[in-house]
């Protein structure tokens, strides 16, 4: 069973996964005169690059012949998974400053509005949907209605759908406000990242190498939760990657204060 407690959170964590992303589009817009074009854009490059081109990449390297080799040594897997993410990532962001809004205006503004869409569709798809199907699912759970899902699933698939369920089983409300505070340094890393790129593209000449800055520390945040998941707490893990998400965007305010200067 998934107590009363866990599955009321999960509902908390439902709203907040949609509502977030859409209070922050609209704050962007609102607040800062950035066009409802830049925030699209910001989400349509998200999910071209990291959920279709980078998934196609994932299907052939992992389930090629050395996809066992990478997913079984976790340091491997930190290697690869947070250097792809960083590159797919990083070159739709750059792409799309450099081409699709290169009429924009300059100002910090639309590299903001860019990262609520590319940022907010990441928690929209990947953490809020994620927490209604799991209401779902522990609703079924509660009321002996969890063989309609296994009747769906293949048998070679039903040992890691039945694991799944107990994992929810076993889920706090602790857990579920973690993975909350884990999509807000996501958040706050990908408007920061934004700021970087943007001001690459903008300024460019001795300020190009923030593209490959942008990429590094993207690669560094995601190979690092890998290794830390499974060496420490997750308290400890979104503790330290929130500290990493802020870092990055201590950066860029700061970058943004010194060109404004110039």
């Amino acid at each position: 069973m998934v107590s009363a407690g866990s599955i009321a959170v999960l509902a908390l964590c439902a709203i907040v996964g949609v509502a977030a992303p859409v209070a922050l589009a609209w704050a962007v817009v609102k607040k800062f005169n950035v066009r409802l074009r830049t925030v699209l854009i910001g989400a349509g490059v998200f999910v071209l690059f990291a959920l279709v081109l980078e998934t196609i990449v994932h299907q052939i390297v992992l389930k090629g012949p050395h996809g066992a080799a990478i997913m079984g040594n976790v340091w491997l897997y930190a290697l690869y998974g947070g250097m792809a993410a960083a590159l797919f990532e990083e070159t739709g962001r750059f792409l799309a400053m450099r081409f699709l809004l290169r009429k924009e205006p300059t100002g910090p503004e639309t590299a903001l509005g860019y990262g609520a869409g590319h940022g907010g569709v990441e928690m929209l798809l990947i953490y809020g949907l994620a927490m209604i199907s799991n209401i779902a699912i522990a609703i079924l759970i509660n009321t002996g209605n969890s063989g309609l899902i296994l009747a769906t699933v293949p048998a070679e698939a039903q040992a890691a759908v039945q694991a799944q369920f107990a994992q929810l089983e076993a889920s706090t409300a602790g857990t579920w406000l973690t993975g909350l505070w884990e999509r807000a340094s996501a958040i706050v890393l990908q408007l920061s990242l934004s700021v970087l790129v943007w001001i690459a593209v903008t300024r460019g000449g001795k300020w190009t190498w923030l593209v490959g800055a942008a990429i590094a520390l993207h690669f560094l945040v995601d190979a690092c939760t890998v290794v830390l998941v499974k060496a420490a707490p997750m308290w400890a893990v979104e503790t330290i990657i929130c500290a990493m998400a802020l870092a990055v965007a201590a950066a860029a305010w700061l970058l943004v204060r010194r060109l404004n200067r110039v």
